[in-house]
């Protein structure tokens, strides 16, 4: 009984500490809806690095003092595109992805092997005394396997997102390339929709409307998920997962 109990309590603690943070978070929010979280500074998280890549030269930006007309501006007077740390530009994420894949293997193996009689001085004889329905002094050494291996495995899998938002720049590189950052919540009753983007992109890229298609982002994180009652109801219970992740067979 004091065995039982304290696997219990191994097992509870270990999921737990899989849950991490976010089970410490659904359980604050029992009987409530999720809470949208604090507006912060993407290069404040403890997890945030700034993007480091092989540059080229600086090069010196020749100019026409008697020109209105400036390099890369997209307008005659003034280029309203993000350029700057800190400017916001228009992401436009509109994904159709679609993959079907079959896998299908067997394998079969059978082996057999014998020996003639092995003389063991003339011992082998008297195995048949100790031994009668068992020992065979004509055929003492007998190897035989059967092995057999069948696997099945199929993924059909369909994504779409289409989701409009709004991303800071928080580095400009040396190149002149931007690093681009944003998060986007979304909470319908009591279901939260996160949406994030990152990357690298080139200034020449975002259009005259201060947008950008994400299939233009270099080095793209995109993430879309959801925390709330019905990502609860579609994930394994903890004890379930935990034992998947532990079961050898």
């Amino acid at each position: 009984m004091k065995n039982t109990f304290r696997t219990s309590l191994l097992l509870a603690a270990a999921g737990l500490a899989l849950s991490g943070c976010n089970a410490i978070n659904r359980l604050s929010e029992v009987g409530e809806s999720p809470k949208t979280s604090k507006i912060t500074d993407p290069t404040q998280n403890p997890l945030y690095r700034p993007v480091s890549l092989p540059m080229p030269a600086p090069k010196t930006t020749s100019t026409n003092p008697n020109s209105l007309w400036r390099p890369g501006a997209r307008a005659f007077f003034k280029d309203n595109r993000a350029g700057e740390v800190g400017d916001i530009l228009t992401v436009k994420v509109s994904i159709s992805d679609k993959g079907t894949l079959n896998n299908k293997t067997t394998e079969a193996r059978d082996n057999n092997e014998t020996t003639d009689a092995l003389t063991l001085l003339g011992y082998e004889t008297q195995l048949s005394r100790l031994f009668p329905s068992a020992a065979n002094a004509a055929n003492l050494g007998a190897m035989g396997s059967t092995h057999a291996v069948t696997g099945d495995g199929k993924i059909d899998r369909k994504e779409e997102i289409s989701v409009t938002m709004a991303a800071v720049i928080i580095q400009v590189l040396p190149n002149g390339n931007l690093v681009l950052a944003g998060k986007q919540e979304i909470r319908v009753n009591n279901e939260m929709r996160e949406l994030t983007v990152s990357g690298i992109i080139r200034p020449s890229d975002i259009d005259s409307t201060n947008s950008i298609t994400y299939e233009k982002i270099a080095e793209a994180r995109i993430t879309y998920g959801g925390r709330g009652t019905l990502s609860d109801l579609q994930q394994p219970r903890y004890g379930q997962q935990l034992f998947d992740i532990l079961f050898p067979f």
